[in-house]
């Protein structure tokens, strides 16, 4: 079990220095596949009612999380017989697989650098590789907020969320984590193909972000403070605006984020060519700027560090009976 921190920790800082290298093939990647292998299985194998449709939304979830958990279990475990390093450095490995610390910076960076130079085009499709709405009428202003909403939600769901389940089972309850989350980022949309399909994976990814979505906003609103933002204005933001989100999850860091900084994040946004309303997070006590991107950066990085260190404590205590 000590190992297990060590290797999460290490984990963490391959991460921050190496992120999501685009010649390494990341295992999320099967994970995607294996969804899209099950979800063509089993749309051919239950009827396409209703309940039907339910029916093959858990079978697609209990399948998933099963299989990815158990593949990442037995390659550790077939590791550990070789030698106990070997299974310490494969943990270490998948850890630094399952964070996205440098990868959101590195990205939403191309954003700024973008809107900096002025080219909005080259923002517009920067920005459209970390989000999920319509971006090719977005001004400057809609590719910033974009941006920022990105690292700030992320930085649960991406960080300290994973961080937090590693710390607790190690790799194969992380990689349990990200199966569960990246079928809610695939098949967890209220459309016409996944509102019934999708809805299994989409409610047990709020399940297990719950907790992590509420951490983050009080480590974030910490982070504030260290970072020189106004920590007491994110707290105010975030009690005020934590539900302002169709998920119960998606808005406590984007609140925490928007209070901080002292803008108005979020609002009405374009998915699929149709818009849907949405309301708004903090207030617009100054425009949005692109320098606000480096800005929520900083504030990712220094909850992620806040993140280990607590979470690493925390189990360091517990497994030494302090």
């Amino acid at each position: 079990m000590e190992l297990s921190i060590l290797a999460v920790a290490l984990g963490f800082f391959l991460d921050l220095l190496i992120g999501d290298p685009h010649w390494l093939y990341h295992p999320i990647r099967l994970v995607g596949h294996l969804i899209g292998g099950l979800e063509r299985g089993l749309r051919a194998l239950f009827p396409q009612t209703e309940k039907g449709e339910l029916a093959a939304g858990v079978c697609l979830l209990v399948l998933t999380a099963g299989i990815t958990t158990a593949a990442a279990a037995a390659l550790l475990y077939a590791a550990g017989r070789i030698h106990p390093y070997a299974g310490f450095a494969l943990e270490t490995v998948m850890c630094y697989q399952l964070l996205a610390t440098k990868a959101l910076k590195t990205e939403t960076m191309k954003v700024y650098d973008a809107l900096k130079e002025g080219d909005l085009p080259k923002a517009r499709y920067a920005v459209s590789m970390v989000v999920g709405r319509d971006t090719d009428a977005l001004d400057g202003i809609g590719i910033t907020k974009a941006a920022v909403e990105t690292v700030a939600e992320n930085t649960s769901d991406g960080v300290i969320a994973p961080l937090l389940f590693l710390m607790i089972g190690g790799a194969p309850l992380g990689f349990f984590y990200k199966a569960v989350n990246t079928m809610d980022s695939m098949v967890g949309y209220k459309n016409d193909r996944y509102l019934y399909f999708g809805r299994a994976a989409a409610r047990f990814d709020d399940v297990l972000n719950y907790v992590p979505a509420r951490l983050s906003a009080v480590l974030m609103t910490a982070a504030a403070g260290l970072c020189g933002m106004d920590a007491a204005n994110g707290w105010r933001i975030y009690r005020r605006d934590r539900y302002n989100h169709s998920s119960p999850n998606s808005a406590h860091t984007e609140a925490v984020t928007a209070g901080a900084l002292h803008v108005q994040l979020a609002g009405n946004a374009y998915y699929f060519g149709k818009l849907y309303e949405k309301p708004t997070l903090g207030d617009p006590d100054r425009p949005v700027e692109y320098e606000d991107i480096p800005r929520a950066n900083r504030l990712l990085y220094v909850t992620a560090v806040l993140a280990l260190l607590v979470f690493g404590l925390v189990k360091g205590a517990i497994l030494w009976g302090i």
